[in-house]
C-alpha cells in the first residue's frame, strides 16, 4: 500500500520528488517504506532522534550546493495512521531578504512603518498562515525601524537571524512578560520585539503595556482582519484592544516568474478592464509556452534556471490595516473580521488584490499565478 508523505520544501533551488513551494513536482506518491527512509535520514542529519515517532521534533542542517550556502529547517510532525509529515524549509544564506525594501515593501508602506514606530506606543503585528514567511517579514519590519532614533529591545530567541543594534533582554527568574516589559521601559526602550501571540495570557500581558511602548510581534492568522478579530478575542477586552492595536500586516506568497524565460505579451483593453489594471499598461508577462522544433517535433530543452517550471523564487503579496479612528470604534464594538475588512477597503487600505496587481504590472508574477494563490 502506498502512503503519501508530503514534503513542503520552501526556498529557491530546492528539489524533492514530491513538491516545491507547495506545487506538485514529479510523482505525487511514494511507497510508505521509501518515504519512511527519507524521514529517518533527515532526522539523523538534522540532529533529531530517529527512534522517536509520534512526537513533534524540529532541527536544522547547514548545507552547501554548487558553492552556495543554505540553512535547512527540518520539522517532523506526527500525522494520521502512525505516519509522519516532514517539512523542509530552505533558506539561502546568500540571498538577502532582510529589509522592507528587499522584501518588496513599497515606499509608502515603509513610511507607514516609520510613522507608526515614531509614536513609541501601540501594538504592531505581522500575521499569515503557517509557512508563509511571516517570521521573515516581521524581522524585515524591525529592520525598517531607525535604530539610531529608537532604542529597540528583544525578548525573542532569534536563532541564526541577526538584528543589528537591537538589545537582547535577559529576563529575571520568575518574571512574566509584563514585568520584563516594565523593566525594559525603565531602561528607556522605545520598541520591544516579543514572541508570537498564541494565547490569551501572553496577549493580555503585552496589551497591558502597549499603551506606553511600541510592541512588535507576529501571529498565525488567515489575514489582517481575522488577526484583529483574534486579538480582540484573546484580549478579552475589546475596548483595550481598540486602543492599542495600531497596525496589522499580512501576506501571501506568490511565485516569481523566471527572469530568464518569462514571456511578454500585449494585454487587450478588455483584459485590463476585467482585472482592473490601468488602461495604459503596455506589456504583461506569463509563464512561457513550450516551443516545439518544427523539424524534429520535439520540445526545445527547458530553461536551465527554472528547470522549465517558468518560476524561480517567491515574493510576499502584502495586505495592511492601519487602524484609523473609525476602525477603533468598530473594534471596540467586537466587529467581525468581515466588517473590519469592509471598513479597511472603504478607507483605501492596502489589500492582497491591490498588491498582487502591482506585482503583475511590474512583471514579477503572472495573472494565472494570482488566480492560483487566491484559489488556495
Amino acid at each position: 500500500r502506498a502512503e503519501m508523505i508530503r514534503l513542503d520544501v520552501k526556498g529557491e533551488n530546492a528539489h524533492t520528488t514530491l513538491s516545491i513551494d507547495g506545487m506538485p513536482y514529479g510523482g505525487s506518491r511514494m511507497p510508505r517504506q521509501q518515504a519512511s527512509y527519507i524521514i529517518q535520514m533527515m532526522k539523523f542529519l538534522a540532529g533529531l532522534d530517529a527512534k522517536i515517532k509520534g512526537r513533534h521534533q524540529a532541527g536544522g542542517i547547514k548545507s552547501e550546493y554548487l558553492g552556495a550556502k543554505f540553512e535547512l529547517s527540518v520539522e517532523v510532525i506526527p500525522h494520521a495512521e502512525g505516519t509522519e509529515r516532514l517539512t523542509i524549509r530552505v533558506r539561502s544564506l546568500k540571498q538577502k531578504l532582510d529589509t522592507p525594501a528587499e522584501l518588496g515593501f513599497t515606499e509608502s508602506l515603509r513610511q507607514s512603518i516609520r510613522d507608526l514606530t515614531a509614536h513609541r506606543r501601540g501594538l504592531i503585528v505581522v500575521c499569515g498562515p503557517p509557512g508563509s514567511g511571516t517570521t521573515t517579514t516581521v524581522y524585515g519590519l524591525l529592520r525598517g525601524i531607525d535604530v539610531y532614533l529608537y532604542s529597540i529591545y528583544s525578548i525573542v530567541n532569534t536563532g541564526s537571524r541577526e538584528l543589528l543594534n537591537v538589545k537582547t533582554f535577559e529576563a529575571n527568574d520568575g518574571d512574566n512578560y509584563e514585568t520584563s516589559c516594565l523593566r525594559m521601559m525603565r531602561e528607556e526602550a522605545d520598541v520591544i520585539f516579543v514572541p508570537p501571540l498564541k494565547d490569551a495570557e501572553t496577549t493580555q500581558q503585552f496589551m497591558s503595556v502597549a499603551d506606553r511602548i511600541c510592541i512588535v510581534s507576529e501571529m498565525t492568522a488567515k489575514d489582517s482582519a481575522h488577526a484583529i478579530a483574534q486579538l480582540v478575542a484573546l484580549s478579552g477586552n475589546s475596548k483595550l484592544a481598540s486602543e492599542v492595536i495600531d497596525a496589522v500586516f499580512s501576506q501571501k506568497l506568490v511565485r516569481l516568474l523566471c527572469p530568464e524565460c518569462r514571456e511578454a505579451f500585449r494585454p487587450s483593453p478588455k483584459l485590463l478592464s476585467k482585472v482592473a489594471l490601468p488602461p495604459e499598461t503596455k506589456v504583461l508577462y506569463r509563464k512561457p509556452v513550450p516551443v516545439v522544433d518544427e523539424k524534429t517535433g520535439e520540445e526545445e530543452p527547458p530553461c536551465e534556471k527554472c528547470s522549465g517550471t517558468g518560476f524561480f523564487g517567491r515574493v510576499a503579496m502584502l495586505e495592511a490595516i492601519l487602524v484609523s479612528d473609525a476602525m477603533r470604534v468598530l473594534i471596540a464594538m467586537n466587529a467581525t473580521a468581515a466588517q473590519i475588512k469592509e471598513l479597511s477597503r472603504s478607507e483605501g487600505g492596502l489589500t492582497f488584490h491591490k498588491d498582487g496587481l502591482r506585482l503583475v504590472a511590474e512583471g514579477k508574477t503572472s495573472l494565472e499565478e494570482l488566480q492560483r494563490v487566491f484559489r488556495v
